[in-house]
C-alpha cells in the first residue's frame, strides 16, 4: 500500500486542499513549495508518489521530473504533473519528462483522487508476477527481483519501463497493440494517453538497444503496436 505522497505545488491554497484530500484517503502527505526544496524532499523522504506542479519558482516541474527519472534511487517513483498549460505540446513534454499522468488546471478534486488512485494501482500492478526470469539472447529480466541485465551489466529501469519490457518479453514474437499494452501495463484506466506507450518504448530502446535508431529487439509494427524479437 502506498503510504507517503509528496505534493510540490507553489500555490499554498491548492497545496493545502490537495494535502487535506490525500490525507483523508489515508496517506501521509509531505509538502514542498518550490522545485529545489521539492527535489530535496524527494531524495530525503523517498515518497511513494509525487504530485508535481509544472510552473514552480526556480527549478521547474519538467526539469525536476527528469531529475527524478535519471536518479536510480528515485526513478521508480510515479509522478503526476499538474499544470495550467494544457496544449498538446505541453502534454507531450510532460510525458517525455517521465510523468505517469498529466492533469490540467482547473480540475475537480474528485477527478484528481481518481487519477491518483489509478496511478498508484498501475505502479503496484505487477506485484503478483509468478515467473521468475525471462531470457532473450543476452537480455535477462528477473521478475521477482525486478532487475534487468544485458549480459553481466545491470540496466536501471523505472517501474513502468520494467513492466512494459516484461509484458513484451512474455509475448515474444507476438504483436501487441497499443490498446492491449495499455490494458496490460497501465490497467483499465481511460485517462492514460496512448502516446505514453510510444514514449516508454523510446526510453526502453535507449536502454536496451545497441542502436536505438535501428532497433533489433523492440520492433514497431506500423499502425498496430510493437513486437519483441529479442
Amino acid at each position: 500500500m502506498v503510504k507517503k505522497v509528496l505534493i510540490i505545488e507553489d500555490d499554498k491554497a491548492l497545496n493545502s486542499r490537495l494535502a487535506e484530500k490525500v490525507s483523508a484517503e489515508g496517506f501521509t502527505v509531505i509538502s514542498a513549495f518550490d522545485g529545489e526544496s521539492g527535489w530535496e524532499r524527494v531524495r530525503s523522504e523517498k515518497p511513494d508518489l509525487i504530485v508535481l506542479d509544472v510552473m514552480l519558482p526556480g527549478l521547474d516541474g519538467f526539469s525536476l521530473c527528469r531529475m527524478v527519472r535519471n536518479e536510480p534511487t528515485t526513478a521508480h517513483i510515479p509522478v503526476i504533473m499538474l499544470t495550467a498549460r494544457g496544449t498538446e505540446v505541453d502534454k507531450i513534454v510532460g510525458l517525455e519528462s517521465g510523468a505517469d499522468d498529466y492533469i490540467v488546471k482547473p480540475f475537480g478534486l474528485g477527478e484528481f483522487l481518481a487519477r491518483m488512485r489509478a496511478v498508484i494501482r498501475r505502479s503496484m500492478g505487477s506485484a503478483a508476477i509468478q515467473q521468475d526470469e525471462i531470457v532473450a539472447n543476452n537480455l535477462r529480466i528477473n521478475l521477482t527481483g525486478r532487475r534487468v541485465f544485458n549480459g553481466d551489466e545491470e540496466i536501471k529501469l523505472s517501474n513502468k519501463e520494467f513492466d512494459l519490457l516484461a509484458e513484451l518479453m512474455r509475448n515474444r514474437n507476438a504483436v501487441l497493440s497499443r490498446d492491449l499494452i495499455l490494458t496490460k501495463v497501465w490497467g483499465y484506466d481511460y485517462f492514460v494517453d496512448k502516446r505514453t506507450v510510444d514514449v516508454h518504448i523510446r526510453w526502453l530502446r535507449e536502454k536496451i538497444e545497441e542502436d536505438p535508431s535501428n532497433p533489433r529487439r523492440i520492433i514497431t509494427v506500423r499502425g498496430i503496436g510493437y513486437r519483441f524479437e529479442g
